[in-house]
C-alpha cells in the first residue's frame, strides 16, 4: 500500500470472488471481519493508468542523508520521487508543471537567509528544516516559481520580517498560487498581523500590491492578488476573509464542456486534465440516470454533480466551504443547470435530514470525494442507513487510514452498538486514476454497491 500505485499495475485484472489487491499483504488495522464481508462480493476490475508493468518503484531517498548532488536533486527527491523515470506509458496529456495551485513556504534556506521562497526539506521535530526554491520540480508550472520567485524578491527588500515561527514574531507567510489553463494567475499571500495596528496593516497591503502592479513584480501579470490576515496555520475565508488588493476576483476553468468559477477558497483538483479523467471515471462507474438522485458529497466547486446533472433526475451537493458552493450555485446558473441544489455547512449536519427529506422511494447514487481525514462517522451512518443509496462512489487520495475505516464500516455486518443498521455495501471495483505524475501518490476510485 505505500506505493499504491505501482503495486497496482502489479495486479492486472481479478475476477476470482474473494480477492482483493491488497489481500496478499493486509495492511494493519483491517480487521478479518470486513475482509471476509467485503469479498464476497466480485472484485471485477483493477485498472492501474501510471507505471509500466514490471517496473521496479526506487526506494525514497533520505532527504537527509549524504548530499549525493544540489540541494535541487534532494528537493525534488523528496517531492517528485519519481523524477528520474520515464514517463511514456503516464497521464496524457500533461505529465509535467500540472499544478494548478501552489503552495510555497517562507523560511531559512541553505545559506540561512530566512526571506527564502520554496519547499521545505527536513523536519520541525529534527530542527532541520530547509527552504529550497521550487523551479526546477517537474510538477510545478513556471508561471508559479516565477511568481514564488518575486515574492522572494519582494520580501528581499522589504524591511517587515517573516514569520517563521508564530511566537517569535514576524510576519510574512506562505504564498499561494493558482492558475487556469488560459494562463490566467491568481496569487494569494499570507500574513500574520501581529500586533500590528490596522493603518499600520495597510502600508504593508499596500506595498505588496505596489511591488506586483508598478515593481519589478509586474512582469508576473497577476490577474488577480488577495491578501490573508491569518494567525494560524492555515484559516478559511469564515476566519480570517480574504482581502482583494487588486485584478478579478475568481478564476476560471473549462473542464467537461462547462464554465466553472473557482473562488480563492474553494476545493478544486490540482491536475486540471487528470481531474477530467478521473470525472470521466466516476461518471462511468456511477451508472446515474434520469430516475436516480445524484448526492455529491464533499462536492467542492460542484464540478461531479454539475457535469452529470444531464443525466440525473436532480443533484444535491453539500460542501464544507462556503466559497465553494457559492461557485457551484455561479456555474449551475452560468451553464444554465437547473436542477442542482447545493448546500454550505458541515456534511455530519446537513446530510441526515436531507435524506430523511427524499424518503419517497426514489434510488440515490452518493459520490463522496472526502478530504485526507476521510467521512465523519455520521456522514458514514447516514449513507449506510438509508435505503435508497444502492450505489457508491468513493474517491480517496489516501486509501489508507481514514479510509480504511471508512470502507470497514460500509461494508461490515449490521452492528446496532455503532447504529449501523443498513444492508452493508460491496465492494465491487476499485480505478486508480493518477493525478499526480512524478510522485508515489494516485487518486484510488472505489465503487461500492448493495
Amino acid at each position: 500500500m505505500h506505493n499504491l500505485r505501482c503495486f497496482l499495475s502489479r495486479v492486472g485484472h481479478f475476477s476470482k470472488p474473494g480477492l482483493l489487491p491488497w489481500c496478499s499483504r493486509k495492511p494493519p488495522g483491517w480487521s478479518q471481519l470486513f475482509l471476509d464481508s467485503a469479498c464476497k462480493g466480485t472484485f471485477t476490475h483493477v485498472t492501474a493508468k501510471k507505471c509500466q508493468r514490471g517496473q521496479k518503484s526506487r526506494k525514497k531517498p533520505s532527504c537527509l542523508g549524504p548530499l549525493d548532488g544540489s540541494w535541487q536533486e534532494r528537493l525534488a527527491d523528496v517531492v517528485t520521487p519519481l523524477w528520474r523515470l520515464s514517463y511514456e506509458e503516464q497521464l496524457k496529456p500533461v505529465i509535467d508543471g500540472y499544478r494548478n495551485k501552489s503552495t510555497f513556504s517562507v523560511n531559512r534556506g541553505p545559506d540561512g537567509n530566512p526571506k527564502t521562497v520554496g519547499y521545505y526539506l527536513g523536519t520541525w521535530r529534527d530542527r532541520n528544516v530547509v527552504c529550497i526554491r521550487s523551479n526546477h520540480l517537474k510538477n510545478i508550472p513556471e508561471k508559479h516559481s516565477q511568481v514564488a520567485q518575486y515574492y522572494e524578491v519582494f520580501l528581499r527588500q522589504s524591511p517587515v520580517e517573516p514569520c517563521l515561527l508564530f511566537h517569535e514574531g514576524g510576519h510574512w507567510r506562505e504564498l499561494i498560487v493558482r492558475t487556469n489553463s488560459q494562463g490566467h494567475t491568481m496569487a494569494i499571500v499570507t500574513f500574520h498581523p501581529q500586533e500590528l495596528r490596522q493603518e499600520e496593516l495597510c502600508v504593508q497591503k499596500e506595498s505588496v500590491k505596489e511591488f506586483f502592479i508598478k515593481g519589478p513584480g509586474a512582469v508576473c501579470d497577476l490577474t488577480s492578488l488577495y491578501f490573508q490576515e491569518s494567525t494560524r496555520t492555515r484559516c478559511s475565508h469564515q476566519q480570517s476573509p480574504y482581502q482583494l488588493l487588486f485584478g478579478e476576483p475568481h478564476i476560471f476553468e473549462e473542464l467537461l464542456g462547462l464554465k466553472i468559477r473557482i473562488s480563492p477558497d474553494a476545493f478544486f483538483q490540482i491536475n486540471t486534465a487528470g481531474a477530467e479523467m478521473l470525472y470521466r471515471t466516476v461518471a462511468k462507474l456511477s451508472g446515474v440516470n434520469s430516475d436516480t438522485i445524484l448526492l455529491d458529497i464533499c462536492c467542492g466547486t460542484g464540478v461531479i454533480g454539475l457535469s452529470l446533472a444531464q443525466y440525473s433526475s436532480q443533484v444535491l451537493g453539500i460542501e464544507l466551504v462556503e466559497q465553494a458552493i457559492e461557485d457551484a450555485r455561479w456555474t449551475a446558473a452560468f451553464n444554465g443547470i437547473t436542477n442542482c441544489e447545493f448546500y454550505a455547512g458541515r456534511a455530519e449536519k446537513i446530510l441526515p435530514q436531507l435524506l430523511k427529506s427524499k424518503e419517497d422511494g426514489q434510488l440515490i447514487v452518493a459520490v463522496v470525494n472526502p478530504a485526507r481525514a476521510g467521512l465523519h462517522y455520521q456522514v458514514v451512518q447516514a449513507i449506510r442507513n438509508c435505503r435508497a443509496i444502492r450505489t457508491l462512489v468513493f474517491i480517496s487520495c489516501k486509501p489508507h487510514g481514514e479510509t480504511t475505516r471508512n470502507i470497514i464500516e460500509l461494508c461490515c455486518p449490521p452492528n446496532s452498538t455503532k447504529k449501523l443498521l443498513g444492508e452493508p455495501f460491496v465492494l465491487r471495483q476499485a480505478v486508480p486514476v493518477d493525478l499526480f505524475p512524478h510522485t508515489p501518490h494516485c487518486e484510488l476510485v472505489f465503487l461500492f454497491t448493495r
